[in-house]
């Protein structure tokens, strides 16, 4: 059991919840222990896909944490609440509401390399708290802008009957987002440009890197495989998570070297990170660089 389950999360789930909810059904199974992790947190008000990784496929958690993440979000206009979604306290209110030919001529402005401020209520630390640990507590939080880029940002949906000239309510858009973006705060930002406020009501996630929705599996499905000692029917194999990288073929003799942590020379692959297999068997996760191959995470996999 060393890859990966993709969890369809629904509404209330917690990412932790998520993880055990795996542990729950690898026991059902008779599975034995393995470690388990999730693939980059999905907050319980957000839905859709949660890569969770089982043994060796844990080693490439924190890859998946840095890839690029596609969500559909919508945004209702009017009020802004302190959270930035459903679960917060109204703080502003306006009477504006924008058009749809003004919500498309808005979004080149945050495609691309841009700046925002994270939300106050998220799990970034302040001098050594959570912020929104911080917030709950009364205190005053100060985040920083950090630098994130919109490879596109495209609206999927919005009232048809408002047309283009006419006031919307609220508009759902597909956003595919570089890591350390937040979708709230991109909600927020893009309705203060339209001159009103406005939080997000829906959020899923529908894509984590190379991982979709369409071999996500739901929680009940998840209980029936561990119940029905089936799990391996929802395991993607650990390969999966690099499927957005090259892989290269070894040699048995290359294989032992990478094992033990050694780099090989004069390897025909192109610069940057390879996936090494000896025949069907994930060896290391490898940098190559000018012809030599070094192990960025190996793989104790026979």
């Amino acid at each position: 059991m060393h890859g990966w389950i993709l969890l369809d999360k629904p509404l209330g789930l917690g990412s932790t919840q998520g993880v055990s909810a795996v542990k729950r059904a690898l026991r059902d199974g008779g599975y034995g222990r393995f470690k388990v992790g999730h693939g980059g947190t999905l907050d319980p008000l957000a839905t859709g896909v949660l890569p969770i990784a089982l043994g060796e496929a844990t080693k490439l958690a924190g890859r998946m944490l840095d890839s690029d993440k596609v969500y559909d979000f919508t945004i209702r206009f009017g009020e802004q609440t302190d959270t930035l979604d459903l679960e917060g306290t109204v703080i502003a209110t306006s009477e504006v509401r924008p058009t749809r030919a003004g919500v498309e001529a808005v979004l080149p402005r945050f495609t691309g390399p841009i700046a925002h401020v994270p939300p106050i209520y998220s799990a970034l630390k302040v001098d050594g708290q959570r912020a929104y640990a911080l917030a709950r507590a009364g205190e005053e939080v100060e985040l920083k802008s950090r630098d994130v880029t919109i490879h596109a940002l495209t609206l999927a949906d919005a009232d048809a009957d408002a047309g283009a000239d006419g006031p919307l309510e609220a508009v759902t858009l597909t956003a595919h987002v570089s890591k350390g973006t937040y979708i709230r705060s991109l909600a927020r930002d893009i309705a203060l440009a339209l001159g009103t406020v406005g939080h997000v009501t829906m959020l899923r996630r529908v894509k984590a890197g190379p991982f979709g929705l369409k071999t996500a599996i739901s929680l009940d499905k998840l209980a029936e495989l561990g119940k029905g000692h089936a799990l391996a029917q929802a395991l993607l194999p650990l390969r999966a998570g690099l499927d957005d990288i090259p892989a290269f073929s070894l040699t048995p003799d290359q294989a032992g070297r990478l094992r033990q942590g050694q780099q090989l020379v004069g390897i025909a692959a192109d610069e940057g990170p390879a996936f090494a297999m000896l025949d069907d068997v994930p060896v290391a996760l490898v940098e190559v660089q000018h012809g030599v191959a070094r192990v960025v995470r190996g793989f104790n996999l026979e």
